[in-house]
């Protein structure tokens, strides 16, 4: 029988309801993945995703609050299929069953990795990875920037390792989101701002480890496109040693955390004092060398420095030896003037060529004229020969109408009686040849 009573003392509010089903769905299913298709995706203006999943059958309402959602990577699209990781809970106040989604990402991650191996193929085929067109790295540089998270673990490892190797060293920070929907536009702003200030020697492009989808801003293509036309040296230090980027692939120097990428940037200040300690020990030697050899030159000079009095008594012998060549040369004059004397006799002695030279040039007229004359005569007969050779050319005879017979041997035809009938002739004219067949002779004997 129904008790009222009984009734009373178990009954329950809407809010007790909706709380016990709530710390039930929690309790018993907790954190899960779900797989679906994505409808009715809204994003309102406080930064939340509120959507529905669904498959062919049935479906769920979820919300993914702002402080997750700017960590995916890509805004959700209607139709798009995805794997949630999410919780099952209730909103208590109307009683809805939903999902609050931690983590999203597209199905399989196939679309991620496709879309990774699609952009680092084009790049590689346009030469962005080419290890020649990588630029060097400056030993000491005195400034450097880095690009980076303020907030991010990556620089508080930076700014530590800078302190410790390198205290001399100025740090300049560009910050920038590094992970989220606006993180490679952000990315991109703040790496052009180290480009253009160009007040630094290296740029370091930084940030802690995480999933395919936390990295995915360092895989834009507009990223790696202006690290590979930064005229500054850039070092990609994202991730863990086990992760890799597109950033990672076309930057100048690759390191395998943020804190190496710091430590690679520059010496420490212990190997700086180091190598300055050794080019003074090299100064200090090349100093000594050069002390050396000017001793060496102040000797040599030393040694061929000459007094004044032995000098002049060099001066003096020079002079005496002057006026003995002066004497010797006063001696020879009359000498010069009989030589001159004998040259004018001498002159005079020549025989006179001149009447044997006329007669020279006569006998070459006359030599000349003769053999011109020679040669019109030869020239004469040349053409008298030309004229008769020409007359007793066959060709010529063939030219005023007569023809030359031949047999099939090719033997001149004289007679008709050295012919048969039907037989086959060649009859040469000044033009040509011609075949023909004897039809009828007439001998004559």
């Amino acid at each position: 029988m129904y008790s009222s009573a009984n009734s009373s003392q178990n009954t329950l509010t809407v809010t007790q309801l909706n709380r016990q089903v709530a710390l039930l769905l929690e309790q018993q299913l907790g954190r899960l993945w779900v797989q679906g298709e994505i409808s009715n995706f809204t994003q309102a203006a406080s930064g939340h995703w509120y959507f529905t999943i669904k498959d062919e059958r049935a479906a769920v309402k979820a919300v993914m609050f702002r402080g997750r959602s700017s960590r995916v990577g890509f805004i959700p699209k209607n139709g798009e299929k995805c794997r949630f990781y999410a919780a099952v809970s209730m909103y208590e106040p109307r009683g809805d069953f939903q999902l609050q989604v931690d983590s999203m990402e597209r199905v399989g991650l196939g679309d991620l990795h496709a879309e990774f191996e699609r952009i680092k193929a084009k790049l590689s085929a346009e030469g962005l990875f080419d290890p020649a067109k990588r630029l060097a790295l400056v030993s000491t540089p005195r400034r450097i920037a880095v690009v980076t998270s303020l907030a991010a673990a990556a620089l508080r490892d930076v700014l530590t390792t800078m302190r410790r190797r390198a205290p001399h060293v100025e740090v300049y920070v560009y910050p920038t989101a590094v992970q989220g929907i606006e993180a490679a536009d952000q990315l991109c702003i703040a790496l052009g701002q180290a480009i253009a200030h160009n007040n630094a020697e290296a740029v370091l492009l930084v940030r802690g480890g995480g999933s395919l989808e936390d990295l995915w801003s360092f895989n834009d293509e507009r990223l790696a496109r202006l690290i590979h036309a930064s005229p500054i040296p850039v070092i990609s230090g994202v991730g863990h040693e086990t992760d890799f980027t597109i950033a990672d692939f076309v930057a100048d120097l690759r390191a395998p955390t943020p804190t190496a990428a710091a430590e690679l940037s520059c010496q420490s200040w212990q190997q700086s004092n180091a190598d300055l300690l050794g080019v003074l020990r090299n100064l200090q030697q090349v100093q000594a060398r050069i002390i050396d050899k000017a001793s060496m030159r102040l000797d040599h000079a030393a040694e061929r420095l000459v007094s004044p009095q032995q000098r002049l008594a060099h001066k003096r012998q020079q002079h005496q030896a002057v006026l003995q060549r002066l004497a010797r040369a006063l001696s020879v004059t009359g000498q010069r003037q009989q030589l001159h004397h004998v040259c004018h006799r001498l002159q005079r002695s020549l025989p006179q060529t001149q009447p044997a030279q006329q007669a020279l040039h006569a006998l070459q007229g006359g030599l000349l004229q003769s053999m011109q004359q020679q040669l019109k005569h030869q020239q004469q007969r040349l053409a008298l020969a030309q004229q008769t050779l020409q007359a007793l050319n066959p060709n010529a005879v063939l030219e005023r109408g007569y023809a030359i017979v031949r047999n099939q041997k090719g033997t001149i035809i004289k007679n008709s009686l050295d012919t048969q009938i039907n037989e086959s002739l060649q009859v040469q004219l000044a033009h040509g040849h011609l075949h023909v067949k004897l039809k009828q002779k007439h001998d004559l004997l």
